[in-house]
């Protein structure tokens, strides 16, 4: 006898990210309730949606200066919004860890319980995609999370294109993967 395929609804979040990372936060956070409030179960980011894609351009800065821990005080937003509405979310952030930085996309539990984060393994250099300026290779493997709504993995970006990647969230078992990414726009 065949399982009977599980229906969750799940909202994808675009939003344009102005110059102010604390608002752009609070917009994701009442994008979450709009979401929570027409069905969705998990909710899903794009790439970099709280702050501008830095690799559009060279690094000029560093890029440890505009980045933020995990857990930190995105996180602990969005851990505590996930737990009042009873839904998985999924981010993309820019993250600072032992001074390197990394493309992460932490998950959510329904709970508020912070499973885990998926760093971009796969780092490309290209106009408007100056990512190794910006970015250390992830490494947490390939990891599959167990959420309130079934097993979720995560394939950041530029890993995407590749099938080993994606053949080994299969393998362990991703029942969805999402693809937090970015487009850039020329000058």
């Amino acid at each position: 006898m065949s399982e009977e395929p599980r229906m969750t609804r799940i909202a994808l979040v675009q939003q344009p990210a102005g110059p102010d990372k604390t608002a752009n936060v609070e917009k994701g956070l009442r994008a979450v309730e709009r979401a929570a409030e027409r069905g969705a179960r998990l909710v899903a980011f794009a790439e970099l949606a709280f702050e501008p894609f830095w690799p559009q351009r060279p690094a000029r800065q560093d890029p440890t200066s505009v980045a933020e821990p995990i857990p930190g005080p995105t996180t602990e937003a969005f851990r505590e919004k996930a737990r009042q509405l009873g839904v998985v979310v999924v981010l993309n952030l820019f993250e600072r860890d032992a001074g390197l930085t990394f493309d992460s996309s932490p998950v959510i539990d329904a709970d508020g319980r912070l499973l885990g984060k998926t760093r971009m393994v796969h780092i490309t250099d290209y106009e408007g995609f100056h990512e190794q300026d910006w970015y250390a290779p992830g490494d947490t493997g390939v990891p599959v999370y167990d959420t309130a709504v079934g097993r979720v993995g995560v394939a950041i970006c530029y890993d995407r294109h590749y099938p080993e990647y994606m053949r080994a969230l299969a393998l362990a078992g991703a029942e969805l993967v999402l693809v937090p990414q970015a487009g850039t726009v020329g000058e």
